[in-house]
């Protein structure tokens, strides 16, 4: 029996299967899974010195936070609904991260956001296509964040103000405007305990996701993360963001126009916090109040870092992030702590997190280039 030189057999045992790019791939993405799951486990192990020194039971908390987070169909929902808004929230640190800027104002985004787009329904609720004004209302919100948060960017780019103390101060401008609207030019003169706008018809509320007690502002968090990262990932427009993030002056010597990737991706990410507000109103409070100050863009920062400014990871973690902050009333009604406890948490975590962010890059187990070398 004769052998051909191009047999398949032969390439078959010339050529064996090589575990490297495998082994490649996974050591590039499993430090920020190791390190970020580390990150959580030290803070929590911090925070359960500061409730054994109040003298409290760690492990009634936790049971407790599992409990009102997953620990039920209900308990899920819940979790779910308030994880909608941080994955907007998120996505405006994320994005502007990518060209190495802090934004840490989405809080304001989301207050214009939800008085913008009670101010657009208020000539449309009753008259114009419920379906039409709840566009309409969402491009009123994403307009107005995306100005806002656009404006951090502009300063930035064009004036050389620090985007993270502009950015901050811009939240507390935001937040004194949404105040000065909802008790000023719009608020409903039947609202005399909570100022705020004149409420939603039902028929023009948000509605919720067949089969599930959670609103579709849910769906829309998903799928602005899911486009977030096609268009980082996926686009010249992010690849030019990301060479532009690592260095901008190798980015404008190659004549990258570095000032419209700032001002556009800061835009962009204003703009989802925006929408963010516009879902609180449609689905949540029915008409723009002081409630849309509820801290969801400070604790989206707490959700991006904690994802690496991922897009895709910012999923499961505002879903997290939103179990444990749901679990914040069973913790104190049990407990006897106060509702305030799960921020001590979202704190104690944030440190954590920037803190083990100095030791990415020091694991060689993580470097691809010890499995070329080794295998």
């Amino acid at each position: 029996m004769t052998i051909e030189a191009n047999d398949p057999a032969i390439a078959i045992v010339e050529k064996p299967v090589s575990l490297r790019p495998v082994l490649e791939w996974f050591a590039r993405r499993a430090e920020p899974v190791v390190i970020g799951l580390a990150a959580i486990l030290i803070g929590l192990a911090l925070f359960s010195l500061f409730i054994l020194a109040v003298g409290k039971s760690p492990a009634t908390l936790f049971q407790l936070m599992y409990t009102g987070g997953f620990g039920s169909w209900f308990s899920v929902q819940n979790s779910l609904s308030r994880a909608a808004p941080l994955l907007l929230t998120a996505l405006c640190v994320a994005l502007p991260a990518r060209l190495g800027l802090v934004i840490i104002g989405g809080e304001g985004a989301v207050v214009l956001g939800g008085v913008a787009a009670a101010a657009m329904a208020l000539p449309l609720a009753g008259t114009a296509p419920v379906f039409l004004t709840l566009i309409l209302m969402a491009i009123a919100a994403m307009v107005a964040g995306g100005i806002w948060i656009g404006l951090a960017g502009f300063l930035r780019h064009y004036r050389g103000v620090n985007e993270t103390i502009s950015s901050l101060l811009l939240s507390y401008i935001a937040i004194a405007l949404m105040n000065q609207f909802v008790e000023g030019l719009l608020r409903d003169p039947a609202s005399l305990n909570k100022p705020s706008t004149r409420p939603l018809p039902a028929e023009y509320m948000l509605g919720n996701i067949p089969g599930m007690d959670v609103h579709w502002g849910l769906v829309i968090g998903i799928l602005a993360c899911v486009v977030s990262w096609i268009v980082i990932e996926a686009t010249s427009y992010g690849f030019a963001a990301r060479i532009a993030g690592g260095n901008v002056r190798a980015a404008q010597i190659q004549g990258l126009p570095v000032g419209k990737l700032i001002v556009g991706f800061t835009a962009l990410a204003g703009s989802f916090a925006g929408l963010a507000g516009m879902i609180e109103v449609a689905a949540v409070q029915g008409s723009a109040n002081a409630s849309l100050a509820a801290g969801y863009g400070y604790t989206g920062i707490l959700v991006a870092f904690l994802a690496r400014h991922n897009p895709l990871a910012i999923i499961p973690v505002a879903i997290l992030l939103g179990g444990i902050d749901a679990s914040g009333g069973l913790i104190q009604r049990r407990m006897g702590l106060p509702d305030a406890t799960v921020l001590v948490l979202q704190g104690t975590l944030f440190i954590v997190i920037l803190f083990c962010e100095t030791f990415y890059g020091r694991f060689k187990i993580f470097n691809p280039d010890l499995w070329k070398r080794s295998l």
